[in-house]
């Protein structure tokens, strides 16, 4: 799934199955390597399998909660509907952002980073229209009278230090007056990320009516009038979208495109076909005669498909993997079977992290779970009790990466520094035991330790932690994997060898996301909690923490609140990029209320050896297929 305002949870099903993967050439190796070389064929069809049980269902790229997924928005919406700002790239695991395939030009701050002007024209709708700075205030007009409806919002941040939006049609400029100053890069970065220019032939309540003769891209932002005027208009399109999917594809709206594909047919089951968009403006027109993407309901019903030479791009099970890697970017050697048949395989691992998380105001315990969680010295022994290098080389085979805190430190970026890369809290029972012996608890390695200092001195346990006190908590985690399956097993094994007690409740992914990812209301009864996943950057692209940690945050899981993490937050997203580090290496050794996790490789990809430029797959899961081509 993507990030946003809404929380953006990366099921650990990629590496149960989430997968992309392809067919097949004629070579015995098991080499895992790109290959390069032959002559570009124009035309063909390439197929690309879904993740099971997982398809397109939603076409208006201006989504709730419950569409918000990478099936609808990176792999399906993306390709016919462009963001104003695209960040990575084809072929690349590049998360910055990507100037020629973005609708608009690099925005100028001015006024002390209080406006924002952005200078629009290099794009046309497939219509005639150009992609226009009107095209921008619709969405912003939108967005404005439908803030409950969006996925990203966030009270306080988009749209609500915006101002005013206002049209310099002269010039096809769009101007953003902010409430405040913001650092430029969290502003595009992470909140001009989030708009999707809409045509004005959408800007209607009525099939056949006149572009634009709904209001909604013409009227003064903020305006009551405005606001009614969109709520229609939304109401209508969303009302579209939801028509039966066959009728997609000839649709007067949907076929509307700015990117370079148009749907050509669309069914129930998620069958996608697409064709190129001959009007496309951008860099580069589809090579392909089509593009297909096609829907499973198992990894072993893909993988058949796979083998049997009916999939292009598809994925290899993580049960298949038969020789670990050295570097979860980079493919080991390939399962011999694929590599037989012709296919190379490369990793996809995403931009964000994984973490389980600590409910800091859990009643749990006697009372007293929540107490101690929100001791750091606690969480640290939590921490140094996961042994994620081992973890990572013995049960995912070398395909995760590790988490050391809220930043990624791979695929590369130039936001992740070598404080959080040197793991500053590695896996040792002496340290994690040392922790609690200094904090007034008496260890019972294989039992149960129980508090024996009672009290909220820097020698005892804690505020509001009774003497005799068991460390003995429940821990629900997503039974849908078998590397979370394996991991957590393991983890729960190092955490009784120091006397911490945790009785593991396998349930559904969906109950324990549902459970654990929002705050936990009074009163908490909830104590610790693995969805088997983690966050994903996208699209907001800067590894901020004002949706994950700050107080009161719809995403912040754990109840954490600190002045001092906010304070930091705020320094990020107002102040000069380079705070970052600041804020990443405190949260790195805070743990606030999390437990960094492995993050497992989102797909193992599994590419047909004549099908060239998909490979590396985007670290933000967008595809780009127009950049596909045979060769012979």
């Amino acid at each position: 799934m993507r990030l946003s305002s809404v929380i953006k949870l990366t099921a650990v099903l990629a590496c149960a199955g989430l997968v992309l993967a392809a067919c097949a050439t004629s070579s015995t190796s098991s080499s895992s390597k790109i290959p390069t070389g032959g002559t570009k064929v124009s035309g063909g069809v390439a197929t690309f399998a879904e993740p099971p049980s997982a398809t397109p269902n939603y076409i208006f790229p201006f989504e709730s909660a419950q569409y918000d997924t990478v099936n609808n928005v990176s792999q399906f919406q993306y390709l016919m509907y462009r963001p104003l700002y695209m960040f990575g790239a084809p072929a690349s695991t590049s998360v910055t952002l990507n100037a020629p395939l973005s609708l608009g030009d690099a925005p100028t701050y001015t006024n002390n980073d209080t406006t924002a002007t952005i200078t629009m024209g290099k794009y046309m709708w497939s219509n005639g229209e150009p992609v226009s700075a009107a095209d921008v205030l619709f969405f912003m007009n939108m967005l404005h009278a439908e803030t409950s409806v969006w996925y990203a919002y966030v009270p306080g941040l988009f749209p609500d230090n915006v101002t005013n939006v206002t049209v310099n049609s002269a010039a096809n400029q769009v101007v953003f007056t902010l409430k405040s100053a913001y650092n430029p890069t969290w502003f595009t970065s992470n909140e001009l990320s989030q708009i999707t220019p809409l045509p004005l032939s959408w800007d209607i309540t009525a099939l056949n009516g006149a572009p634009g003769s709904g209001k909604c891209s013409s009227g003064a932002y903020g305006a009551a009038s405005t606001d009614a005027a969109c709520t229609a208009v939304y109401n209508f399109l969303s009302g579209q979208a939801s028509a039966t999917p066959s009728s997609l594809p000839s649709s007067p709206i949907w076929s509307v495109v700015d990117g370079p594909w148009k749907l050509s047919a669309f069914d129930s089951s998620g069958d996608v076909t697409m064709v190129s968009n001959n009007s496309y403006s951008g860099p580069q027109k589809a090579i392909l005669s089509k593009f297909e993407e096609l829907p499973y309901t198992t990894d072993s019903a893909e993988f058949d498909a796979l083998v049997g030479g009916g999939v292009d791009v598809g994925f290899l099970p993580p049960q298949d993997i038969t020789q670990n890697t050295t570097k979860a970017t980079v493919a080991g050697p390939n399962n011999p079977r694929m590599a037989s048949m012709g296919f190379y395989l490369s990793p996809e691992i995403l931009f964000g992290y994984n973490y389980a998380v600590l409910k800091l105001t859990s009643i749990g315990d006697n009372g007293a779970a929540g107490k101690i969680y929100s001791q750091l010295y606690f969480r640290q022994a939590l921490q140094r009790l996961v042994d994620q290098p081992l973890y990572i080389s013995r049960i995912a085979k070398g395909y995760a990466v590790p988490t050391y805190g809220p930043v990624p430190i791979l695929p590369a970026n130039p936001y992740s520094d070598s404080f959080e890369q040197s793991n500053p809290l590695p896996y040792s029972l002496t340290a994690a035991e040392t922790l609690l012996k200094d904090h007034g608890w008496t260890i019972h390695a294989s039992g149960t330790d129980v508090c024996t200092d009672a009290g909220s001195g820097s020698n005892q346990c804690g505020a509001g932690i009774p003497a005799n006190t068991p460390l003995s908590f429940t821990m629900a985690y997503a039974t849908n994997n078998t590397l979370v399956d394996d991991t957590i097993t393991a983890e729960d094994s190092s955490w009784k060898a120091a006397g911490i007690n945790v009785s593991l409740e396998g349930q559904t992914f969906d109950t324990v996301v549902s459970n654990y990812a929002p705050p936990c209301t009074s009163p908490c009864t909830l104590e610790m909690g693995w969805w088997g996943g983690g966050w994903e950057y996208s699209p907001d692209f800067l590894p901020t923490g004002e949706l994950l940690f700050a107080t009161g945050a719809a995403n912040n899981s754990a109840n954490w609140t600190d002045p001092m993490t906010d304070s930091l937050i705020s320094q990020t997203t107002t102040s000069s990029a380079t705070n970052l580090d600041n804020y990443e290496n405190y949260i790195a050794t805070e743990l606030p209320g999390v437990i960094w996790q492995p993050n497992f490789d989102y797909s193992l990809v599994e590419v047909k050896g004549t099908l060239r430029g998909v490979a590396p797959l985007s670290s933000l899961a967008t595809l780009f297929p127009e950049y596909w081509y045979y060769v012979k």
